[in-house]
Parts: structure tokens; sequence; C-alpha cells
């Protein structure tokens, strides 16, 4: 009569057990990137949205300048999946909106709009990155606050007098009293905007992705 073998199943090692669960499922990571483009398209959706609807002047000296919240998405979105790609939803928020709700600002309005915002979250995303905290939150808002304000003068001074057809002694006249001071506005506010409701969409978005 022969002998029965035992079969022994030996239990997993503890470095096989921490290999196992380390491992994602291999639905995780297209899943994961799948979530990010929707978040970026919704973001991108959202900016449009928000210029179409939400602008209004904020200076009485100067009411052809209107503020718009536009650039609120983009920045959160900057904050959230890095500055590389805020740049590039900037770019397509910039192209979406100037052939849509800001089709009269032409090619020059969707350059303007590209730099400016670009600058802004440029700055803001590389310090946030680096400073993955709330003072490096605080720190990068202000420095893109800054960049885009700064970034704004020589743009003015360039391409408005090839889009509104007026001579760049016009448009330096409007710097101190008007253009410098809208854009010091206009990006203070967005980044003000940013900084109290990014934490919020940041838990939705760890939540999710």
């Amino acid at each position: 009569m022969k002998n029965k073998q035992k079969t022994t199943l030996a239990a997993p090692t503890a470095t096989q057990s921490a290999t196992q669960s380390a491992t994602p499922a291999p639905a995780a990571a297209p899943r994961k990137g799948a979530m990010k483009f929707v978040y970026l398209a919704m973001f991108a959706a959202l900016s449009v949205v928000l210029v179409y609807f939400v602008h209004f002047p904020i200076l009485p000296a100067a009411p052809f300048l209107e503020y718009d919240p536009a650039d609120v998405p983009i920045l959160i979105a900057t904050f959230a999946f890095g500055p590389l790609w805020g740049v590039l939803l900037t770019l397509v928020v910039a192209v979406v909106q100037g052939v849509t709700v800001s089709a009269s600002g032409g090619f020059w309005g969707i350059l303007m709009h590209f730099l400016a915002t670009g600058t802004m979250v440029l700055a803001a995303g590389i310090i946030y990155r680096k400073m993955h905290s709330r003072k490096g939150a605080v720190i990068a808002l202000c420095a893109g606050a800054l960049s885009m304000t700064l970034i704004m003068i020589p743009l003015n001074l360039i391409i408005d007098p090839l889009y509104m057809g007026v001579s760049t002694k016009i448009v330096a006249g409007l710097l101190l009293p008007a253009i410098i001071p809208f854009n010091a506005i206009k990006s203070v506010l967005n980044c003000l905007i940013t900084f109290l409701v990014y934490k919020h969409v940041s838990r939705l978005i760890d939540r999710t992705i």
C-alpha cells in the first residue's frame, strides 16, 4: 500500500505579503490617469464658464478692464497636478476661450491670456511643488500674483498697440492709473480664492484618484 503524500501549503513570508499588498491592482494606474484627465477637462470647462458668467469692472477709471475668476480653476489644477499640467491647461483654456466667449480678442487675446496666466501658474506651481505646505501655498500664490502683474507690463506695451491700434505712449500712460492696479487686484483676488477653496477641492481629488 502506497504511503499517502502529505501536501502542505507554505504560508507566505512577510516579504511576499508586503510585496503583494504594495503591488497596485492592474486597473489602478489606468483609472488614476483617466480620472486626472476628467478633472482637467472639468477645470477647463469651469474656467470658460466662469469668464462667461462672471465678469465686471473693478476700476471706475478703466471700466473696459473687467475682472473674472477664470484663473482659479487653473490654479487649483496646478496645485493638484503640477506646474506642467497647469501650463497645458492654460493653453487649452486660452484657445477655447479665445474662439468662443472672448472671440473679439482674436490671436492677440489668446497669446496674452496664455502668457499672463501661464507665467502665474508656472511660478506658483514650481514653488508649491517644492514647498508643499500651507506656508508654501501662501508664498507660491503671492509669487504667482506678482509674476502675473509684472509680466503684464511688457505684454501690454507690446501687444496692446498691435491689437488695439493705439500708440505705445497711450498704453504707457495707462500703466500706473489702470493696468498695473487692475492686474494686481485681479491676480490677488484669484489667488486668495484659490487659497480658500483648494484644500476642500484637493480632498475630493484625493478620494477619487
